[in-house]
């Protein structure tokens, strides 16, 4: 897979692909639904996808918590595992927010990328204020002799699978089932940082994980897998959220604790995995009682892992 951030500078052999089209957060099951039908409208054809950074959200209420599934690198390579050979993602600033409909085919989609078919989802938006819509982009893509795959949401008792609606699993504890609308488990993935080693102090080392863009789940302790820069993929408890017991007032963040492990993992990059929610955050009568609780926690956690 390549990937290419500069729309204006695509190299010829990325032109003439077949494109999918939006943000593809989370690279879930109805993005691969997307992905498969265009590769069934035109299988002869490169499969590439047509994404945006910043997240639209993100750029437009840069206010709000933060909302990402998945970041950048870990999108290409999802991606990537589902036989996608080019990402376009296009920078989504004030210029570009400004482009109308009619640029943004004729422009981005015709004359930078040289695409041959497109697919989008049927509530697919764009341009200026989002004037753009599928009735619209078939007009303009059928004078270009651009074809058009307008692919119905995957859905099921729920509902359609959506980015938002897995972000609302996360956000209410229930990593499992937005594990089934991914297709795979979800995880953080972060550089861990440097924290007060009160963790070491209390029995239960820790790698500290900043969230950064990252959506914040429900806050608490969660049965967790993580896999190291080496391959290695080891089972732990993680908490998650601000620490209530210890009042610091930092920022939420992921401190994963690995069973039977011992190392030095500051500076490397991991991917934490949330597999069951074990309890919900609060506060704790002093360290004695929340370490009493942590070594709880942990064997709930390993017992989660046996069964």
């Amino acid at each position: 897979m390549t990937l290419h951030t500069d729309w204006r500078a695509i190299p010829f052999e990325a032109r003439g692909a077949a494109a999918a089209l939006g943000n593809f957060d989370g690279v879930h099951l109805g993005h691969v639904h997307l992905l498969r039908a265009l590769h069934a409208a035109r299988p002869d054809l490169p499969l590439s996808v047509v994404t945006f950074e910043p997240h639209p959200r993100e750029f437009f209420r840069p206010q709000d918590p933060p909302l990402r599934l998945t970041l950048p690198p870990v999108r290409a390579r999802l991606l990537a595992e589902h036989n996608v050979q080019h990402v376009f993602q296009l920078p989504f600033d004030d210029e570009f927010s400004h482009l109308a409909p009619e640029a943004f085919v004729d422009q981005v989609l015709h004359r930078a990328l040289g695409v041959r078919h497109v697919a989008c989802g049927a509530d697919f938006a764009f341009g200026h204020r989002r004037q753009g819509d599928t009735d619209f982009l078939r007009r303009r893509l059928e004078a270009l002799g651009i074809g058009l795959t307008v692919v119905p949401a995957l859905s099921d008792i729920g509902g359609p699978f959506s980015s938002s609606r897995i972000r609302r699993l996360l956000q209410e504890g229930y990593p499992e089932r937005a594990a089934e609308e991914l297709g795979r488990p979800w995880f953080i993935s972060g550089i861990v940082a440097h924290g007060d080693k009160r963790g070491r102090l209390l029995g239960f080392p820790t790698a500290n994980i900043p969230l950064g863009r990252h959506i914040e789940p429900a806050r608490g302790v969660y049965a967790i897998t993580v896999r190291l820069p080496d391959g290695r993929v080891l089972p732990g408890v993680a908490n998650i959220g601000r620490r209530p017991t210890i009042n610091d007032n930092q920022e939420s963040r992921v401190e994963a604790h690995l069973f039977d492990f011992s190392g030095d993992l500051y500076g490397q990059e991991l991917e934490v995995t949330l597999h069951k929610l074990l309890r919900e955050e609060r506060r704790f009568n002093g360290l004695e009682e929340l370490k009493a609780q942590i070594s709880l926690d942990a064997a709930e956690a390993r017992a989660f892992f046996e069964r």
